[in-house]
């Protein structure tokens, strides 16, 4: 039993000590940039949509071109007669809130992506839209 005992604790301090040695590999290599934090994070890009399929006033993904309405020189899209009145005289209706960073962002010039509830959110950016798709 003794000699039982005696191995049991052997191979606990081999163990440990095995495992300590890999936690300092580790270590080194992050420290040596061997191993970078980021590189075991996979990002999936977040696949925008065409402006011209969004209802810019219902803020909907439609599948098919809408109506082109420009407004000082940049095209916004809306899906019936009601939207091109709202989005030519009624400049909040143009504009949206990067989910992302909070900045208000120009649907005309935003990247846009569909939201988990098939619903249109702008984006400053390819990149910020990504972040938030793998946050």
């Amino acid at each position: 039993m003794k000699n039982s005992y005696i191995a049991d604790i052997k191979h606990t301090v081999l163990k440990g000590l095995l495992l300590t040695g890999m936690v300092i590999t580790l270590l080194v290599a992050m420290q040596t940039n061997s191993i970078s934090a980021e590189t075991s994070v996979s990002t999936t890009p977040a696949v925008g949509v065409k402006l011209s399929e969004v209802c810019m006033v219902n803020d909907r993904f439609m599948g098919k071109a809408q109506i082109p309405i420009e407004v000082e020189g940049k095209t916004y899209y809306g899906c019936c007669e009601g939207c091109k009145s709202r989005l030519k005289n009624d400049r909040s209706v143009r504009y949206s809130t990067d989910p992302l960073t909070g900045k208000e962002v120009d649907k005309a010039l935003a990247y846009i992506v569909l939201g988990d509830q098939s619903e249109a959110l702008y984006f400053k950016s390819e990149e910020t839209a990504t972040r938030y798709k793998n946050r």
